[in-house]
């Protein structure tokens, strides 16, 4: 008895010790696919270093108009996209009067912290109006939690991405470039929708090409000042 007291035992070893050399490749695995991530290019990094008016705090970089209004946008990266990709367009958007709150998410990827922007909404309360937005990945998320809170937020601004759950598409605006055929062959409703012509899926960030994207015949400057364009007229619509 003793005996096999002691194999059942050595058998308990060697299963415990098979689950924590899979647990630890799953860790590695997982660890090395997170840390292949875009990094924002220096163009991106500047605005940065020498734009007045943007702090970080926490995992939130917050850019503020010299003169800002009552709205903010919260805004959400694309997966596996470092934040400060986004702060050339997210510069642009902030002259028009309008303070933009960029959300760092865990390893890079929103679907980790869907629910970020209900604790933003929070920090801040002198604004009131909100918008969620997103980029790809991060627009999905974006537009998830628009979905859960229709009461936090007056809109949702989709780049490179589609509604994902049940918000109106009224309240909603949705811009992709031309060239990023997988979210027009997804867009099933007609409120609000800009393409962009000659835009691709990337461009609205500055992280250089991306895998399976189409590259695309304007430039990231031109794609950025028409997403500029089509939100400022979207919040003026809706803020009138």
């Amino acid at each position: 008895m003793k005996t096999n007291s002691m194999s059942r035992r050595q058998k308990w070893l060697v299963a415990g010790g098979v689950v924590l050399a899979i647990l630890a490749v799953l860790a590695g695995a997982f660890f090395w696919y997170v840390s292949d991530y875009y990094r924002a290019e220096d163009v991106a990094l500047e605005v940065m270093a020498q734009g007045s008016g943007i702090t970080v705090q926490d995992n939130l970089t917050i850019l503020s108009p010299s003169y800002p209004t009552d709205t903010a946008i919260i805004f959400y990266p694309g997966a596996k996209v470092e934040a400060e990709a986004y702060l050339p367009l997210l510069d642009q958007i902030r002259q028009t009067g309008v303070t933009c709150i960029l959300v760092h998410m865990p390893f890079h990827m929103a679907i980790f912290d869907a629910n970020g922007a209900e604790e933003v909404i929070a920090q801040f309360p002198e604004y009131q109006h909100w918008y969620i937005a997103g980029h790809s990945m991060g627009g999905g998320m974006a537009s998830k939690f628009a979905s859960d809170h229709p009461d936090l937020v007056d809109g949702l601004i989709l780049m490179g991405a589609y509604i994902y759950g049940d918000y109106p598409d009224e309240d909603t605006l949705t811009i992709y470039g031309s060239l990023n055929q997988s979210v027009e062959d997804h867009i099933d409703y007609t409120e609000n929708i800009v393409e962009i012509e000659g835009g691709n899926h990337a461009q609205f960030g500055n992280y250089g090409p991306q895998e399976g994207d189409l590259p695309a015949t304007i430039s990231a400057e031109d794609q950025q000042k028409q997403t500029v364009e089509a939100i400022q007229a979207f919040l003026a619509e809706k803020n009138s």
